[in-house]
């Protein structure tokens, strides 16, 4: 896969350059803490060799902790930041600008331009069904999904997309120059990771540096000249890390993000919820049909420009087009329907919002091995698992023993069946 890096020069070298911060900072702090602090001044001068083991001990277990988290974020956000695949009018749209710019063409004239129009109307258009065979997805005011006109792709549930590195992004919560990209639910839970552990790091530091200081200026003795940079680079490490893990960690029991979060007092959110096929609109909601229907074939036939194949004519009567059972089974029917400003319709609850992030498993929590369970879209319910919100929305449309009660649920499993058989 390819390095997913910041579309922006100066970013890029700007996260080019940070590692090589870090390392310094690091390697200085440990030659402190290791060489003056507990080699010097705790076991040479003083003879605590008990105190000295034991701060070594913590030091090197937060570092090993720190730099693994720190790795496993870095590549990840390069890697695999959790970007939405770009869709065929886009890979289109991007070979050629690259052809363009290796002729060393320049097209600063708009009128030169293509012009891409709003979303796909296509009702097979690539990507649709995997919202329609959800129970509830968030859609626009037609009750199709959201469009990315840049990467000319349905946006799923809570994707975004970063003018960074011109990607839509999964669950993004924004761009770090510090592990080199974009974190979003691919590597938000290794992000977290990183900054505990590093204010971990930056805590035993202080404290370390600190305590030796203060004894040296009760004895009396000459300062350590190392002391005070040390205390300067800890304090101010982690300061940055512990607020960036507070923030997370805040994110996280709300089931939030950074890009949620902006707005999230008047933000209103549409929910695709699907009903009983023969539902209709009412003064409260509309509803959507899907597949949708093509536009051309409801007044003359036929599909966009395709040619009409298999017309049977005659005098005696008319040829009548049923849907296949097939078809009836994949019709879903979807009521559109409005969260009440502020309200997040992915909050489970304080526990439920942990685990879908840190993993179920206490050494998820610890260690930088497993991805968050929420990167898994596989639910035939949502993207994301919804909560008490979803419940109080269909009981304000009095919508609680229709929506995603009836058989329709199974229909899916029944097309698969029809297929194996």
């Amino acid at each position: 896969m390819p390095v997913i890096e910041s579309t922006r020069a100066v970013t890029r070298w700007t996260t080019r350059t940070i590692p090589v911060i870090l390392v310094a900072a690091v390697s200085y702090a440990t030659y402190v803490v290791v060489g003056r602090v507990c080699a010097d001044y705790l076991i040479g001068k003083r003879g605590e060799v008990g105190s000295a083991i034991a701060i070594l001990v913590l030091y090197f277990l937060l570092l090993l902790l720190m730099v693994a988290t720190y790795l496993r974020a870095v590549l990840t956000v390069l890697f695999d930041p959790g970007v939405v695949p770009l869709g065929p009018l886009a890979i289109e749209r991007r070979k050629a600008a690259r052809d363009r710019r290796r002729r060393g063409r320049q097209e600063n004239d708009l009128e030169s331009q293509p012009y891409y129009g709003g979303p796909d109307p296509n009702p097979d258009s690539p990507g649709l069904e995997e919202f329609y065979t959800k129970d509830v997805f968030i859609c626009e005011n037609d009750g199709r999904p959201k469009w990315c006109s840049e990467c000319c792709n349905w946006k799923a549930d809570r994707v975004h997309h970063s003018s960074e590195i011109d990607r839509c992004v999964y669950r993004m919560d924004h761009y770090c120059p510090w592990v080199g990209g974009m974190i979003g639910e691919n590597s938000f839970k290794f992000f977290v990771q990183f900054t505990t552990y590093t204010a971990c790091y930056c805590a035993v530091v202080l404290g370390a540096t600190a305590s030796s200081l203060r004894k040296t200026v009760s004895e009396g003795s000459p300062l350590d000249p190392h002391f005070i940079p040390a205390l300067v680079l800890g304090a101010f490490f982690g300061l940055f890390t512990f607020l960036m893990t507070v923030t997370s960690m805040r994110y996280i029991f709300e089931n939030m993000t950074n890009v949620d979060m902006l707005g999230s007092r008047s933000k209103v959110y549409q929910l695709a919820v699907r009903v009983p096929r023969g539902t209709e609109s009412t003064d409260k909601f509309t509803v959507v049909t899907y597949p949708l229907p093509r536009p051309v074939e409801a007044t003359n036939g036929l599909s966009n420009g395709a040619t009409q194949r298999g017309v049977v004519e005659s005098n005696s009567s008319a040829t009548e087009v049923q849907s296949s059972s097939r078809d009836d089974l994949a019709t879903r029917t979807f009521a559109v329907l409005k969260t009440e400003p502020g309200e997040n319709p992915w909050d489970i609850g304080l526990w439920r919002n942990w685990q879908t992030v840190m993993g179920t498993n206490p050494l998820d929590w610890i260690l930088p091995f497993r991805r968050s369970p929420c990167v898994s879209h596989e639910s035939h319910d949502s993207f994301y698992p919804m909560g008490h919100i979803l419940t109080d929305v269909l009981a304000r449309y009095n919508l609680t023993d229709l929506a995603m009660r009836d058989d329709s649920g199974l229909e899916m499993k029944e097309l698969g069946r029809g297929n194996r058989s």
